[in-house]
């Protein structure tokens, strides 16, 4: 419980550690916006809070670098940012990054500063590495790994739409290289969509499910009057071919995908 902040005892650097804060974050200190100048628990409070105002034109996001002034949970004294409070002594956060104005008592998290991305990040720094080209911090596994796309993470999720450069939600680099939530990769493959939806290459190996269709198009008869060629391109390996056109799928002939589409017109014989 705070109290008056004419007589707050010195306090232990680790009283009533990860006892305060929000769904967000474990913190031993609230943030006065220096939008709005109203007071909030962290700045994703004040984000949800902000951006759910009826008027849209009120809507606006905090800008983490901008806080310049924090109130100490404990003895409720507002005072510049700092990891200490400047009347208690408590700790506000046990992480704390003076750039990003960040506080957090979980260290469980394995915080860290990328100096390149500009802002905190989780995980352990020594498991991630800033991929200069995508924009933003990768996980060694990915390390020469990947597919780069530049700036991919200063992007929105192509499924909800939300940005995920700053996004807490964990991402997912596809094989193509562009990026979405995590979750939203699971949502759209558990609706059978294989295909990325800004490139409509495959994220999924699709060799199993390939061989499937080969043998259900050898087996299913197309009748006479469907049996005509057509031009496809293939979204996988990007080249076009001529190939027998039949309902079940349009197989290219350079990578044997059936991501493919027809671009003309049935040429009739």
């Amino acid at each position: 419980m705070a109290v008056d902040s004419e007589s707050a005892p010195q306090r232990s650097r680790d009283f009533v550690k990860l006892e305060h804060g929000c769904d967000h974050y474990k913190r031993r200190c609230k943030i006065r916006a220096p939008c709005c100048n109203k007071i909030f628990p962290c700045r994703h409070c004040h984000n949800e809070a902000a951006n759910s105002l009826s008027n849209p034109k009120d809507h606006h996001d905090l800008v983490r670098q901008d806080v310049k002034q924090v109130i100490c949970s404990i003895c409720n004294t507002e005072q510049e940012v700092a990891q200490v409070c400047s009347h208690c002594g408590v700790n506000m956060g046990e992480y704390f990054c003076d750039v990003c104005k960040f506080y957090d008592d979980d260290t469980t998290k394995g915080q860290f500063h990328c100096n390149d991305c500009g802002i905190c990040r989780v995980g352990g720094r020594d498991k991630f590495f800033h991929c200069q080209k995508c924009g933003s911090c990768y996980t060694v596994d990915l390390r020469d790994n990947h597919l780069c796309v530049e700036n991919s993470m200063k992007s929105y999720c192509p499924i909800c739409y939300e940005y995920l450069f700053d996004s807490v939600e964990s991402t997912r680099i596809l094989k193509c290289g562009h990026t979405m939530h995590m979750d939203c990769f699971s949502q759209m493959t558990m609706q059978n969509q294989y295909r990325c939806p800004i490139c409509c290459k495959a994220v999924l190996d699709m060799t199993a499910f390939w061989k499937d269709l080969d043998m259900d198009i050898d087996a299913t008869s197309m009748p006479t009057e469907y049996r005509f060629e057509v031009s496809i391109l293939c979204n996988d390996c990007n080249s076009t071919s001529t190939v027998q056109f039949h309902i079940l799928g349009l197989k290219c002939r350079k990578c044997n995908s059936y991501n493919t589409r027809r671009i003309t017109t049935p040429s009739k014989h």
